[in-house]
């Protein structure tokens, strides 16, 4: 039977008000969700005065958005929050247990409530699951104000939202919280707790740490804490930060091998080697391999790194590649990650060039728009009589017969300009290299007088 709601329940409704007290047997982190945007931590870029968020609520009308941050960063918080501010209805759902039959659903009742006069906030968690098509189902909606869309996504949408969905959307970049809004959690924590947690100085700024920016682990960390530690007013044993350490577990990095948090860290690493920034490069290498990246899929980026930024300007950068590979092949893991880290580091540290790296592709482009042509007839083979008659190999002069072991013969085809693609540096072995050129080319101008 196709769904119809009562025009006594769309007045019967009550209109949005602000959250309701969780009891206290809630989770700490539900218990201290904000109440109001200015509760907010963190996210002042959005929701202050100056903010995309603080604006749209100041003029009471909401656009659609995409809120793009790490987890515990406050995405369905400010969604709700962002409903209740501007009267609007608020309506949930998760890309993850979601399918079309509840979309239709969602829709309809927002349709029914818009004849009504009430419009309908429908906030989509980690919208980035739902595939292309289903997507597209949300535009015809979002374009004539049946639903203001607030989508909330860890991905990049870049990658992973339609571009019809974004165009229609703006994307909001909330931040990952930094140390002193974490500090300001905890903080409330304690008010709310009326105890401070036993922790020394030393100790409650790793706690933070362990959070690596999301506000909602640390909480309940933080409720953990209080759980296992006496509520008296007596005097208790502070906890230093070994003693917390074997207490807690810490926080797994967020990284998925094929998102975006991959590519952030392979592309740190590989502009740290170009910069030759040792330090950062072992850091993002480390960051990789605790997070549980193939060794292997490492070491073939080092190695492009060798041959484009580097190149002959030190030739062992590739034979350090290499070894290391065959070593890791050999040890494998965790032994065999240092090898890793050594070829890393004598990238990091050796004199760069893309001198092969720009003469390759220059090459490349030259042999596609002169594909056809041939060599000069005084280089080619001639293993027939007829090939002699007609000129093949006729001139050719043996190098290792000429002095200096250079004859100064032009290989370039007839109809061809001979090209310089290869420009070495002034730095490492291609200063060697740019000399012996030079030199060559010394003697090809003396042979071309003579």
């Amino acid at each position: 039977m196709r769904y119809r709601l009562r025009m006594a329940d769309l007045f019967a409704s009550d209109p949005p008000s602000a959250p309701s007290q969780p009891p206290d047997s809630a989770p700490l982190a539900d218990r201290l969700r904000p109440r109001s945007l200015a509760e907010v931590v963190g996210q002042d870029h959005l929701t202050g005065p100056d903010g995309a968020i603080g604006r749209m609520v100041a003029a009471g009308k909401l656009a659609s958005m995409i809120l793009w941050g790490p987890p515990g960063t406050g995405k369905t918080t400010i969604a709700r929050l962002l409903a209740d501010a501007v009267g609007m209805r608020f309506v949930a759902i998760s890309a993850v247990f979601s399918g079309v039959a509840d979309l239709k659903k969602v829709f309809a009742e927002a349709r029914d409530f818009a004849r009504a006069g009430s419009q309908t906030l429908l906030f989509v968690d980690e919208i980035h699951r739902f595939n292309r098509a289903q997507q597209d189902g949300f535009l015809p909606y979002v374009e004539d104000g049946t639903v203001v869309l607030v989508g909330a996504t860890t991905e990049n949408p870049s990658f992973e939202l339609n571009a019809a969905l974004l165009s229609r959307a703006q994307v909001l970049i909330l931040n990952r919280l930094d140390h002193s809004a974490l500090c300001r959690l905890l903080d409330r924590a304690e008010a709310l707790m009326e105890r401070p947690l036993p922790l020394t100085p030393d100790a409650r700024d790793a706690l933070v740490a362990t959070a690596d920016g999301d506000g909602r682990f640390l909480l309940n960390q933080a409720e953990t804490l209080f759980s296992i530690t006496p509520s008296t007013s007596g005097e208790r044993e502070l906890l230093d930060p070994a003693a917390l350490s074997a207490l807690l577990h810490r926080r797994v990095a967020v990284y998925d091998k094929d998102r975006e948090g991959h590519y952030n860290l392979i592309s740190a690493l590989h502009k740290s080697i170009r910069g030759s920034d040792p330090q950062a490069a072992l850091y993002y290498l480390a960051r990789m391999l605790t997070a549980g990246e193939e060794p292997l899929f490492l070491m073939r980026r080092l190695t492009r790194a060798a041959v484009e930024d580097i190149g002959l300007a030190d030739p062992q950068a590739l034979v350090q590649c290499i070894a290391a590979k065959d070593t890791y092949d050999f040890l494998g893991s965790p032994e065999g990650e240092l090898a890793i880290a050594q070829a890393c580091l004598y990238l990091a540290t050796a004199p760069k060039s893309n001198a092969v790296y720009k003469a390759q592709k220059a090459a490349w482009r030259s042999a596609r728009e002169t594909g056809s042509l041939m060599p000069p007839k005084n280089i080619l083979n001639a293993p027939t009589r007829l090939m002699k008659t007609i000129g093949y190999g006729k001139g050719y002069r043996y190098d290792h017969d000429e002095a200096e072991g250079f004859s100064g013969d032009d290989y370039w085809p007839e109809e061809m300009q001979p090209q310089s693609f290869y420009e070495p540096t002034e730095r490492g072995f291609e200063k060697r290299l740019r000399e012996r050129l030079e030199y060559w080319e010394s003697l090809r101008k003396e042979h071309r007088d003579s």
